[in-house]
């Protein structure tokens, strides 16, 4: 159980660095993070399927396309569009507290897909996680958490970060349901379709955001701002390679040597670390509403997913 609980922390550790990648890289706008991510992430899913790719391509249908697209759109484009603004104007700590959300929103949206759990169980946890939540907001509106925004940007960051939990919470849960009723897919070739299906839109975007806005890209004011695409593209090659591909490796390996009590816990390793890395990146100390935001969540977290357990235990996500 114990190698299954380290690679659940390694996993979350990956995971983290998607939350300080946007701040590591604020020259660029979010559609440009979320489109290189996604094109190495394709490049390096189709990579290691090798051989193996025609013939699994040659089994789709019409319906695995729709299912593909929407699913990289949602998962993986749009989440991360709106996790990256999120980040910008609200913060690393709001952003990350508010996707560390995400196993009570998957188990209220799927839990009729595996064991019905009356809401007054969840009422005491969920009130825990409100608590938290408002501890966020008020962190964000009353100090310079967003890097000097104004208050409309910084509750636009609120409800980008809002958004992304909404956009992966149905993923989760639809990827799930066509896994279910699609199994002549195994979870790693559909794994490594999503990764390509990813690529391929992110590139379908970039190509059309570059036509569009070639000279903001290539111009004499993107040239000045220190807009260095050498480190672009090695930041989202890392990322691509650590939190699309290591991180979620790790994750099925922690999913199948733990208890499935266990596993929806250990997806709070990865709010954990993006606060750390936001810390350390900051050089500075939590505030105290940021640490009674933190203690909260994952009290309201922690409960919810082990009352859940009680009657039918779920999968945590993978990033």
């Amino acid at each position: 159980m114990w190698h299954g609980v380290l690679c659940g922390l390694l996993a979350g550790a990956m995971w983290g660095m998607v939350f300080i990648t946007p701040v590591f890289l604020s020259a660029f706008t979010p559609l440009e993070m979320a489109c290189g991510r996604y094109i190495a992430y394709g490049l390096i899913a189709a990579a290691l399927m090798g051989s193996r790719l025609p013939p699994l391509l040659r089994r789709l249908d019409r319906n695995d396309i729709i299912a593909m697209v929407k699913h990289a759109l949602a998962g993986n484009i749009i989440y991360y569009m709106l996790l990256a603004l999120g980040v910008k104007l609200a913060g690393v700590a709001a952003t990350s507290l508010i996707i560390g959300v995400l196993p009570i929103s998957v188990t209220l949206m799927g839990h009729k897909d595996h064991g019905s759990v009356p809401l007054k169980q969840l009422m005491l946890p969920l009130l825990l996680v409100a608590a938290g939540i408002a501890c966020i907001n008020v962190d964000v509106f009353t100090h310079d958490v967003g890097n000097g925004m104004p208050f409309n940007a910084k509750l636009l960051g609120v409800l980008c970060a809002t958004g992304a939990l909404v956009c992966w919470t149905w993923y989760s849960v639809d990827n799930a349901r066509y896994l279910k009723r699609n199994p002549h897919f195994s979870s790693g070739e559909w794994s490594s379709l999503y990764g390509i299906s990813s690529g391929l839109i992110a590139l379908v975007i970039s190509l059309a955001a570059f036509a569009i806005f070639h000279s903001d890209v290539t111009g004499a004011a993107a040239v000045a701002s220190g807009r260095d695409w050498g480190v672009f593209w090695i930041v989202n090659a890392l990322l691509a390679l650590g939190a699309s591909v290591i991180g979620n490796h790790l994750w099925n390996v922690a999913s199948r040597k733990v208890p499935l009590t266990l596993s929806g816990q250990l997806i709070l390793f990865e709010t954990l670390f993006a606060l750390l890395y936001g810390f350390i990146y900051k050089q500075q100390l939590p505030r105290s509403l940021e640490i009674a935001a933190v203690v909260l969540l994952i009290a309201g977290v922690m409960w919810s997913v082990r009352v859940h357990a009680l009657e039918d235990p779920t999968e945590a996500h993978a990033d």
